[in-house]
């Protein structure tokens, strides 16, 4: 157990959001030990919009350093790339999206610069203490809490995540420092209560979804790719994303 103590910049710069609820629980379950996987009362974050300072722009569904491909898909929220044009691009063909596309202004780059905080926040550290996951998850039912695989991640079959409507799920993929998340054929299920919104991937490397029903947000270290099912979450990534097929809702 250990405490870790977040910048209030940090606090407040992602108070308006689905994703700021889930994000913000997540770091104060990892302030309050990573260890206990059983099911968690996590603190409601409360914060003022009149507190004056600049509240980041978290509403994206989709959030790249230098590019996001759209194709044959839809996106619900907000798209933007942390780099501005002509570095910076974002192409959509026969992919519409509810929100509004963002290519390196004020807005993105503060969300990006934020989500860089996020990741390097979530990021293992050797006094942390989390349930080691192997396998393909297919038929395992988790309680909310903290979880870990040393590597990759090849997953496949459904995945229950069962807990109350404020209970927090963390999974740290690559924590030896490598490793890449893969879901193929993938389900991830909400039980007794418990919310996408509150489920966090942080991938060391690269995510590449293809024909799943994945719920949760993907902080990724390299790029994000979706193909086909669905993505109910934020899928931020440190490269590009490119999305084939894919219903994604923020």
């Amino acid at each position: 157990m250990y405490t870790h103590n977040l910048p209030m910049h940090l606090l407040r710069a992602f108070a308006s959001s689905r994703f700021a609820v889930g994000v913000l629980a997540t770091l104060a379950l990892l302030s309050a030990g990573c260890g206990n996987v059983s099911r968690i009362n996590a603190p409601a974050f409360r914060a003022s919009p009149s507190d004056g300072l600049p509240v980041a722009a978290s509403g994206f569904a989709v959030l790249a350093n230098t590019a996001v491909t759209g194709t044959d898909g839809t996106i619900i929220g907000d798209v933007g790339t942390f780099l501005a044009s002509p570095t910076g691009s974002v192409t959509l063909t026969s992919c519409p999206i509810t929100g509004t596309v963002h290519v390196g202004d004020g807005a993105a780059t503060q969300a990006f610069n934020d989500f860089l905080i996020t990741y390097a926040a979530l990021a293992p550290k050797p006094e942390d203490v989390c349930t080691t996951l192997t396998g393909t998850l297919a038929g395992v039912t988790l309680s909310p809490g903290v979880y870990c695989f040393d590597a990759a991640a090849t997953l496949t079959g459904v995945l229950t995540l069962d807990g109350p409507s404020n209970g927090i799920w963390v999974f740290k993929i690559g924590t030896s420092g490598t490793g890449a998340l893969t879901g193929t054929n993938f389900s991830v299920v909400m039980a007794g209560g418990g919310q996408a919104g509150n489920v966090t991937w942080r991938v060391a490397e690269a995510a590449t979804m293809t024909t799943s029903a994945f719920q949760g947000h993907i902080l990724a270290g390299a790029g994000i790719t979706l193909t086909g099912g669905t993505f109910n979450g934020n899928a931020w990534s440190k490269a590009d994303v490119t999305i084939t097929g894919t219903a994604v809702a923020s």
